[in-house]
């Protein structure tokens, strides 16, 4: 008998899918995958690549699991346990048997996925509010909030449309139901682009490494991508159908940061990403912290020395600039070619950068966001530059559960 393997799509991972799932019931219904990943036909780095993808999953968050033969299985699972055993035969194959223990959560008709939100608005010294806003999947149904609701708008990126929550009420958890083979439509991601052609390799969890050079973090909306040229990143915009590149120089004490000798993932869910850079200062280090949330159009930097000096983010080529630095925000002056305007800031008092940018004198610290008012002057509500700032301060801490319906 001939014929093509399913696949099985764990998390961010795509596997082969074999005959069999064990299944237990005790306190918790449980399944039990186990299979093989083989070389040929993958290429070496993607085996290695999924090898190392499920020994990182991440125990105790929901994941959507999703199989093309059994799909009566579909649903949210969390790792218990998960194992595999490398093999090479030099010159020859390469092999990867693994196992993975799960327990079931609910198929999407069971649960609702809930996003707690949590914490306070940022602290800044420009006496905002800022606004509190949510973006789940862009295949989410059902999305409640209690009695009061929130407004929306639309945002859309090379994932497809997806829809914001703006003002959310205080104390809400938001609650939301999604198909398990929607659920990572608009997510961040990070890809390791050594592992594979294209894009890369998407990377699960936390507890791996990252080549220091060859990587891009996104959300379908925005994409960063280290540059070439040391302390330079490349932060690209989603907007008309394409991928429109800016590049910001990262400086401290007037002069761009080394070449960049490490990169740690610090958070990797589909909701937010965290990724920390490292470049060496003589004296000590620099350590530039990036973060990207699920349906945002601003990346948010943390950037420290060791030594207070001026620090400073701006972009490489100028763009005349109107600077609201009192209020919080830098924003271009003009629309560029592509009918977007840049747009940056910080949460605390800063100068702004002549190239347009932000910079602090006589400090160890310079939190900050890059992103682009998408259609420039023509900007839809929650698009504008002070709705970028708004976000910013607003934006509140975010972890996603299953709950019962």
């Amino acid at each position: 008998m001939t014929g093509t393997w399913g696949t099985v799509q764990l998390s961010r991972t795509t596997l082969r899918e074999t005959f069999t799932v064990a299944e237990g019931s005790s306190d918790a219904r449980t399944l039990d995958l186990d299979g093989q990943e083989s070389n040929p036909p993958l290429t070496r780095s993607v085996l290695v690549a999924r090898h190392d993808n499920i020994l990182a999953m991440e125990q105790g968050v929901p994941l959507p699991v999703t199989w093309t033969d059994k799909p009566e299985r579909n649903g949210y699972y969390s790792v218990k346990t998960a194992g595999a055993a490398l093999r090479e035969y030099v010159n020859d194959t390469v092999t990867s048997s693994w196992k993975i223990a799960l327990e079931r959560l609910g198929a999407a008709s069971e649960v609702d996925l809930q996003s707690r939100l949590t914490g306070v608005v940022r602290l800044n010294d420009f006496s905002l509010t800022g606004e509190t806003w949510h973006a789940p999947p862009i295949g989410h149904t059902t999305y409640y909030t209690g009695a009061t609701s929130p407004s929306t708008m639309t945002r859309t990126g090379a994932d497809g449309a997806m829809t914001v929550y703006r003002s959310i009420p205080t104390n809400a958890s938001p609650r939301w139901g999604c198909d398990p083979a929607a659920y990572l439509a608009g997510r961040v991601r990070i890809n390791d682009t050594l592992a594979a052609t294209g894009t890369g390799f998407e990377i699960e969890g936390t507890e791996q490494p990252l080549p220091v050079a060859a990587w891009t973090l996104g959300n379908a909306l925005v994409n960063i991508v280290p540059s070439a040229s040391a302390g330079v990143l490349d932060v690209q915009a989603y907007t008309g159908g394409a991928w429109h590149s800016k590049l910001w120089n990262v400086t401290v004490g007037g002069a761009n940061v080394a070449a960049w000798d490490s990169a740690a993932i610090l958070r990797n869910d589909p909701e937010q990403c965290v990724l920390r850079l490292t470049a060496p200062r003589s004296p000590g280090r620099v350590t530039l912290d990036l973060t990207l949330r699920r349906g945002s159009r601003t990346v948010e930097g943390y950037l420290q020395s060791g030594a207070a000096a001026t620090l400073a983010v701006y972009l490489r080529t100028t763009e005349t600039n109107t600077s609201v630095a009192a209020s919080g925000y830098v924003v271009a002056t003009n629309n560029d070619a592509d009918g977007n305007k840049f747009a940056a800031g910080s949460a605390r008092s800063f100068t702004a950068h002549a190239n347009g940018g932000v910079s602090k004198t006589s400090t160890a610290t310079l939190d900050f966001w890059l992103g682009v008012v998408a259609g420039g002057s023509s900007a839809v509500s929650g698009d504008a530059a002070t709705d970028l700032r708004n976000m910013y301060i607003g934006a509140l801490a975010e972890q996603t559960y299953t709950v019962r319906r």
